[in-house]
């Protein structure tokens, strides 16, 4: 009888030691900002987790005298029954493979349902150390301060998104192309993604519009052509193909000042993808002038924005016409 209520009373305090040291190393191991985020989006466990996570400190110190008090129980109990080396063996060995590799290997795996699970029983813990918990706590909290909030670089914000591809995730290959290339917005320029303007259909602020050039408009199938002057040194404007509809230019060709083009702006060929996108959604037209060095080198259009953007190239119905 006696036996038995030694090895009871060995696998209790065995037992509450694995679990102070698996608290150790789960509750320290969880980050306090992805705690706060989990709360906000509604995780009961986090939200459990993080009053005891954000008092560090007090819980850290609850832990660490609840664990020591079990070891120091457990080799008392086991000293009047076996010699002191012995003793200190048996329950050495006890608390290394049971009350610390094997709870702390397994608590790190489930951090987070761990110490939600055992939140209750901490909390008592430490209302029962708190005369001794709580000074210690004051006193780190003098010594050592808080961490302070690191956020991701955009790199390390890609390479989070990336191991999306990998695995179940709630993201779609699709999603996780738009993010990585949004990330990178900021570190393209227009210059790189410009139409050229040796492939751009254009017309001089001379030019006269006939039967002949409207064809040629419509046969190339562009619904915007920009108009500059024979330099390459100043923007006019963008002429829209629906603004020459009901105009017969078979009777009489019409200048091209004479139609009402819409303003655009010149855009240097170094500027942010990003900063080019919120100068889109301020401006009433979907084409730019890409300039460098004082002279015009291309045309960007919020469609091939967005292209860069989705890493995708999105066909209209006069793609299979010509190439943009």
């Amino acid at each position: 009888m006696e036996s038995l209520i030694l090895v009871v009373e060995v696998v209790i305090l065995v037992s509450l030691s694995a679990i102070f040291s698996g608290l150790n190393i789960s509750l320290m191991s969880l980050d306090i900002n992805d705690l706060r985020r989990k709360k906000k989006l509604g995780n009961k466990d986090a939200a459990r987790v993080l009053p005891l996570r954000e008092k560090t400190h007090l819980s850290l110190a609850s832990i660490l005298f609840g664990n020591i008090a079990m070891v120091s129980t457990l080799s008392l109990i086991l000293e009047p029954h076996f010699q002191g080396v012995l003793a200190g063996f048996i329950s050495t060995m006890l608390i290394v493979i049971f009350g610390e590799v094997l709870p702390q290997a397994i608590f790190a795996r489930f951090a987070l349902r761990f110490c939600a699970f055992f939140s209750p029983f901490l909390r008592v813990v430490i209302a029962i150390t708190y005369v001794f918990s709580k000074p210690i706590q004051i006193l780190l909290d003098a010594l050592i301060s808080d961490d302070e909030r690191r956020l991701h670089s955009r790199d390390e914000l890609g390479m989070i998104v990336g191991e999306h591809h990998k695995g179940d995730s709630e993201l779609d290959e699709d999603e996780v192309e738009i993010i990585q290339a949004a990330l990178q917005m900021s570190e393209k320029q227009v210059g790189s993604i410009m139409q050229p303007i040796k492939e751009v259909y254009w017309l001089k602020n001379t030019a006269t519009l006939d039967a002949k050039t409207v064809d040629e408009i419509k046969e190339k199938g562009y619904s915007r052509v920009p108009v500059f002057d024979s330099a390459l040194t100043e923007c006019y404007g963008v002429l829209l193909m629906k603004d020459m509809v009901d105009i017969d230019f078979d009777e009489s060709p019409v200048a091209v000042t004479d139609f009402p083009l819409h303003k655009t702006i010149l855009v240097g060929s170094r500027t942010a993808l990003d900063t080019m996108l919120r100068k889109f959604f301020g401006l009433k037209t979907h084409m730019v002038a890409i300039e460098k060095d004082d002279k015009v080198v291309g045309v960007l259009t919020v469609e091939d924005l967005i292209e860069e953007i989705i890493g995708h190239e999105i066909a209209d119905e006069t793609d299979h016409v010509h190439e943009r």
